[in-house]
């Protein structure tokens, strides 16, 4: 493939896919590979790794986009409390297109007139809730372990500074108990993950000793460039052909075993694990962020009420469906069709780095794996 001369590291490319595939020719089976990771999705398909594989060797995506498997019981829940009077809500840019039931939006509300602001980081939100002192700031939290911390850090900083007009609609969600689920679905049947590097520069490699311990899988904290992503890729298939399953670290120069104690710690004194909704996976214990009590002052979810919300998902959208890994975004009947970046039926179209996203800017139908 000529293309490879285009990598920086054309000979190191090579080198990693001839040992990728005669590892994979020692297994004499196929191989599935989950990346848990909406910048290792996006990556793989920017770099067009899934076409340099072996036919054996199977690459799919799974729910690792914050966006995307936000449940639409949440979604409906901040466009309530986005619509309310005297609410400024503040959010994430990618959270403005993604539809509730009905296909109703924050970027709708915010055009019938609701105050809906973007913000880069929580910390954006202490000086709208200083400057706007006669709105109740709504900031919606969402993400994995990696922007956790930066919530807690804003519940502190907005106790310190009284500031009682500031509550979080904290959806966060913890990434460990979504792969226990995913490696234990009997219709995956996934060998291994190449695990999120964002996230586990926070929760450290220690986390994902489950994976190897209690379901036999194999595991790989990648980097993001393409020599990363491959290598990662060759030391779980090294796994599976030596017989041992591990937790790695491919990505060392981000990531260590224990993680960031203090980035563990501020979300551990702020926020308690609980129940929630995932998108695709359905509800589960321990795999949510909630407010601990000290703090419940500036927890959305507990200073206002919500109606009796009857959600629905967008009829024929297949994004959860997609986000377990199940199949690929094309096998979905809306993908390309009625549903495009310029049209998103589901978050998985909308976000950046959502799977659907990813796939229709960077894969051809004839580039896709079978």
């Amino acid at each position: 493939m000529k293309f490879i001369d285009e990598f920086r590291d054309p000979d190191l490319i090579r080198g990693l896919l001839k040992g990728i595939e005669k590892t994979g020719e020692r297994i004499g089976r196929p191989v599935t590979v989950m990346e848990v990771c909406g910048t290792h999705t996006v990556a793989i398909g920017r770099f067009g790794l899934r076409k340099l594989l072996p036919a054996g060797i199977r690459l799919v995506s799974g729910p690792g986009c914050p966006v995307c498997v936000t449940a639409i019981e949440d979604v409906d829940r901040a466009l309530h409390l986005a619509g309310r009077e005297g609410v400024l809500f503040a959010t994430f840019g990618d959270m403005l297109r993604v539809p509730g039931t009905k296909g109703v939006t924050l970027q709708k509300l915010r055009a019938d007139g609701a105050d809906v602001r973007v913000v880069l980081s929580p910390a954006d939100v202490l000086a709208l809730a200083e400057k706007n002192r006669s709105q109740e700031v709504v900031f919606m939290g969402i993400g994995f372990e990696t922007t956790a911390p930066a919530a807690a850090s804003l519940i502190l900083r907005a106790r310190e500074r009284n500031l009682d007009n500031l509550t979080v609609f904290s959806v966060h969600k913890l990434i460990p108990p979504a792969m226990k689920a995913l490696v234990e679905d009997p219709e995956l049947k996934l060998d291994g993950f190449l695990c999120p590097g964002h996230v586990s520069t926070i929760i450290g490699a220690k986390a994902y000793g489950f994976l190897p311990e209690q379901a036999g899988a194999s595991a790989v904290i990648t980097g993001f460039e393409p020599v990363d992503i491959l290598e990662g890729i060759l030391m779980i298939l090294r796994q599976i052909d030596g017989g041992q399953r591990k937790v790695e670290i491919q990505y060392t120069r981000a990531v260590s075993p224990e993680g960031n104690p203090r980035a563990l710690a501020l979300m551990e004194q702020v926020f308690e694990p609980g129940p929630a909704l995932w998108r695709g996976l359905g509800s589960m214990d321990g795999s949510g962020l909630r407010i601990r009590e000290p703090y419940r002052p500036l927890d959305a979810a507990k200073r206002f009420s919500f109606p009796d919300i009857r959600s629905e998902e967008v009829r024929g959208c297949a994004c959860g469906t997609v986000l377990r890994g199940a199949i690929r975004p094309s096998q979905c009947p809306l993908f390309r069709v009625r549903c495009n970046p310029r049209n998103p039926l589901g978050p998985c179209m909308v976000s950046s780095e959502g799977t659907c996203a990813a796939y229709f800017k960077y894969h051809r139908e004839r580039e896709e794996e079978p």
